[in-house]
């Protein structure tokens, strides 16, 4: 019980987190415009990712699908956090790193989510590959 209180209050943090992004991205504000020409992704990344970010904070406040919110949460702030290493650099347009440490609240956010659910991961994951080999064999 304690525990997935525990997840519902980190998913539920994850998922405003990514919402309230949610709004420069669809709004086309000056600072998501210029984060995208930068990387090379503007405009269809900006709002591609946006969606993405749109599922994954829906499946976050879903009980029932938690542990996908939280694996699309760290794949999309895994390359977010690899081009503010590569190409943006930590702080964007004078914002102090605040995007930047909004990304590493949001990854180190969804690993956690993805341990305390790792007994779901792995049924998961075994199910997948299950199925593959049962595919592979016929």
């Amino acid at each position: 019980m304690k525990k997935q209180f525990i997840i519902s209050i980190i998913s539920i943090i994850t998922a405003i987190i990514f919402l309230q992004t949610l709004f420069f991205k669809f709004s086309g504000s000056s600072e998501s415009i210029y984060i995208f020409k930068a990387v090379g992704l503007e405009p269809f990344g900006r709002i591609g990712i946006g969606i993405l970010e749109l599922i994954a904070s829906l499946l976050l406040i879903n009980k029932k699908t938690i542990l996908f919110g939280a694996l699309l949460s760290f794949g999309i702030i895994s390359g977010a956090i690899v081009l503010h290493l590569t190409k943006l650099g930590i702080e964007v347009m004078n914002d102090g790193g605040l995007l930047f440490y909004l990304a590493i609240i949001i990854f180190v956010l969804s690993i956690l989510i993805i341990y305390l659910k790792k007994e779901e991961f792995h049924v998961v994951i075994n199910q997948l590959f299950f199925k593959k080999i049962l595919l592979q064999n016929q």
